[in-house]
């Protein structure tokens, strides 16, 4: 008897409508330049078949207690992972056994034997899961989530306002993991997606991220092996959203897998067991890995939840946990040092943003786990991106990683949310929703060549060439910045003229300014002014152990303009803004100024801004 392992309990879809609205332009065209072709990353080669078609929909197969061992009570958790060569979710006579596959209970990791057998000791409430190999393909359900795991829950969760996972029984006489050869996982060239902060509260908001980032990626077929890794926030603490968000991966052309966030949590579970079983029910374990090309990717929990009781929403903190723990060390115990690390989680092991606030708790552990490898490591949660390099240092940092720095490079995913879907709605459907450091929404994606790991942002409208917005920094915007700081976001005035300086303006520091989205340490920016020979810019924020500077002269003029008068979030501070100070002798009447943004892997991106200078 075959079982399909998606356990939870079933609710009805709410019926889905569009929406359009006015198309907004925020900055100057683009024009994509290239790269240094020796270290320019490249796509993974596009599906020669259609996803929707080849791709490997199955189940995992589950044979029921007592059809084989007499109806005795078992205490372990054993079964086969397989070649599932007739794609029927079953094990037939010519389905061999896989060897050396990694399984585990969430606690423990075992290898399959020579027969593709494997044992573990069982527990309740546990979601046991294998670790997808290279070269083979997990099964993916109607809506593309990976089909990777069990969980075993007997009695079903406690009463819970989404319910949960339901009533599981006793466990299965054996549990079987089928896999299905792939070239795709196979290659060494991997494009793996990142969304991270999906974040829907309303069915207005899954529209606009359906006509936004889901929409760029129907349209996108270069990511059917490693698929996409959602880092949490899937939705706004309404879980019956979770439907929804499975609705959306429907859309795309490869697996879709997922991490829970803090707007994920079952909010009235308060014993530190139950907390993410309604996402468990829908999208399977709070953490797991899986193998891709020459790739290891470890997703992590890394919201804990509650820190007391009774709990509120705010009461939790950035930590894994010492089951979790136990679990990294035995998962990368299997791994060989020459595998890349992808290291996902909700929230950023460490950020520039809230430098000397907030880090997860077993840092210097995951730092000392993690020694001597090849790491990138993902986090989302904060609405903004940053792209932090080995050696970067902040004020706040020095206790946690020393006067070195950072050990490997940390991302901020910028959210498919943007700003919450603030800001004002294009005529494509979605908002402009422009991020606290004055980043746009969309979604991060990790081109991979054997173990050598480059990240490149599109923003949501699937624009690739677009990775950064121009402005004048001048005394009137300064000006208008402090006369609107305390006023609502989204009813102030727009500032007159905002590409204007008068000769006077040019006295007193006027600089443009360049956010360069994914810029960082080891990026350069140049800008020539009337065709005159190119100067560079100087970055706000070195890091090399300060503290984040803010304030009107640190700010993204051309991202708070859009934020003070159409909402979205307040660009007062961020990682990657560079700026020249005009030449103070410019003549009156128009100028350019071509901008070339150059990122830490030799991709080069340029921009112009035409702007006035008055008497």
């Amino acid at each position: 008897m075959k079982i399909f392992a998606r356990p939870g309990k079933t609710n009805h879809l709410t019926p889905l409508h569009l929406t359009a609205g006015s198309l907004v332009a925020i900055a100057a065209s683009t024009a994509f330049i290239g790269a240094t072709p020796e270290l320019e990353a490249v796509p993974a080669a596009k599906s020669a078949a259609d996803w929707s078609s080849s791709a490997y929909r199955g189940s995992l197969e589950v044979i029921p207690a007592g059809t084989g061992r007499s109806g005795t009570a078992q205490e372990t958790l054993d079964g086969v992972v397989f070649e599932d060569r007739n794609k029927n979710s079953t094990q037939d006579a010519n389905e061999p056994g896989l060897p050396n596959v990694t399984v585990s209970n969430g606690r423990d990791v075992v290898a399959t034997d020579g027969q593709g057998r494997y044992e573990l000791p069982a527990y309740n409430n546990m979601t046991a899961f294998l670790t997808q190999p290279r070269g083979f393909q997990v099964p993916v359900d109607d809506d593309n989530v990976a089909q990777f795991f069990y969980t075993h829950l007997p009695e079903g969760s406690p009463d819970l306002k989404y319910d949960g996972i339901a009533p599981t029984g006793p466990l299965p006489e054996a549990v079987n993991f089928p896999l299905v050869a792939s070239s795709a996982t196979q290659s060494p060239e991997q494009s793996c997606v990142i969304g991270a902060d999906v974040q829907t509260y309303t069915q207005q908001e899954v529209e606009y991220a359906r006509e936004g980032a889901f929409a760029d990626l129907a349209a996108r077929t270069d990511y059917t092996g490693c698929g996409a890794l959602f880092i949490g926030d899937l939705v706004g603490d309404d879980l019956t959203f979770f439907h929804q968000i499975r609705e959306l991966t429907s859309m795309l052309n490869g697996p879709a897998r997922f991490l829970p966030g803090n707007h994920d949590i079952d909010y009235d579970s308060l014993d530190g067991q139950h907390e993410f079983d309604s996402f468990r029910a829908q999208f399977g374990p709070e953490y797991y890995s899986y193998d891709t090309g020459k790739t290891h990717v470890i997703a992590l929990s890394t919201i804990e939840y509650p820190t007391a009781v009774p709990a509120k929403k705010s009461d939790y903190t950035y930590g894994l946990g010492k089951r979790q723990l136990q679990w990294l060390r035995a998962d990368l115990a299997e791994v060989p040092k020459n595998k890349a690390i992808v290291l996902a989680g909700h929230s950023p092991l460490l950020e520039f943003f809230y430098s000397d606030e907030h880090s997860t708790k077993q840092l210097k552990e995951i730092y000392k786990l993690l020694d001597g490898r090849e790491v990138i490591a993902l986090g989302g949660h904060t609405h903004m991106s940053e792209n932090l390099r080995a050696g970067d240092l902040m004020d706040g940092w020095r206790e946690k990683v020393g006067e070195e720095g950072l050990p490997f490079t940390h991302l901020t995913v910028p959210a498919i949310s943007g700003q919450w879907y603030d800001g004002r709605v294009t005529e494509n459907g979605y908002p402009t929703s422009i991020q606290r450091d004055g980043t746009p929404p969309g979604v991060l994606t990790l081109d991979i060549k054997n173990t050598k790991i480059t990240e490149r942002f599109t923003v949501t409208g699937g624009d690739t060439s677009k990775q950064m917005s121009l402005g004048l920094n001048t005394p009137a915007y300064r000006q208008w910045y402090e006369e609107n700081l305390e006023k609502e976001r989204g009813t102030v005035e727009p500032l007159e003229n905002p590409l204007t300086v008068s000769r006077d303006g040019l006295d007193s520091d006027t600089w443009l300014t360049t956010n360069f989205w994914m810029g960082s340490t080891g990026s350069t920016v140049e800008v020539s002014i009337d065709g005159q020979a190119p100067l560079a810019a100087e970055r706000t924020q070195q890091l090399d152990g300060e503290r984040p500077l803010l304030g009107a002269e640190y700010s993204d003029p051309a991202a708070v303009a859009e934020q003070f008068v159409h909402g979205g979030g307040f660009a007062e501070k961020t990682s990657h803004l560079w700026r020249l100070e005009l030449p103070d002798d410019l003549s009156a009447g128009a100028h350019s100024a071509s901008v070339t943004a150059t990122d830490v892997h030799g991709r080069s991106y340029t921009e112009e801004l035409e702007f006035q200078v008055s008497e």
